[in-house]
């Protein structure tokens, strides 16, 4: 049976699941390794518990990066919206310095093979903060495919410039990459916005 999101005690234990699994991450810096049975025991809630809020652990997974990296916006942007270019600005080098230290986590053999799902998660996070965006800004004239289309094309860009730069990043500084980068995206916006 599905949980009711908005109930507090629901919140509160997806929260202390969520801080148990941070605070064993942080002493093992091991993702790989970290169960579900010791995510409960430290949040101090039974397993079924677990599994009414989330499917399995790549569900917990993903859900945890998407709220790492949306914490994250939300420092660097406050009210957790572009309403500029300098946002989108502020975006890209958010994305930009999470990946970076994102590559710490994947250091661990055994963690890189969460990289494509973590991946996943903060790309579908920046999808969402463009479409957002990109729909309320966008000339009325445009189709709701073309907003989609644009935000998925603008968040591939940014993400996947992102992550091959984080792979290799003593080739170019961050600054360089994320001003050719906006350069490339503020472009793209040409055909939904006036």
């Amino acid at each position: 049976m599905p949980v009711n999101t908005n109930d507090p005690r629901v919140k509160r234990t997806h929260q202390l699941l969520m801080q148990s699994f941070m605070e064993l991450v942080e002493e093992r810096e091991d993702v790989y390794s970290i169960s579900v049975q010791e995510i409960t025991d430290r949040a101090t809630v039974n397993r079924s518990t677990f599994y009414a809020h989330f499917e399995d652990k790549f569900a917990f997974l993903e859900s945890w990066m998407g709220e790492k990296f949306q914490r994250i916006l939300k420092d660097k942007l406050p009210d957790s919206s572009i309403s500029n270019v300098s946002d989108l600005r502020t975006v890209i080098q958010a994305v930009f310095d999470f990946l970076a230290r994102f590559r710490q986590y994947m250091a661990n053999p055994g963690n890189s093979k969460f990289e494509p799902l973590f991946e996943i998660a903060m790309q579908k996070e920046l999808y969402q903060l463009l479409f957002k965006w990109l729909s309320g800004e966008s000339n009325t004239s445009v189709s709701q495919e073309m907003v989609e289309t644009t935000a998925l094309v603008m968040s591939w860009g940014i993400f996947g410039s992102a992550v091959q730069w984080s792979r290799s990043p003593q080739n170019r500084t961050t600054e360089m990459m994320v001003q050719d980068v906006l350069v490339i995206v503020t472009a793209g916006l040409a055909p939904v916005m006036e």
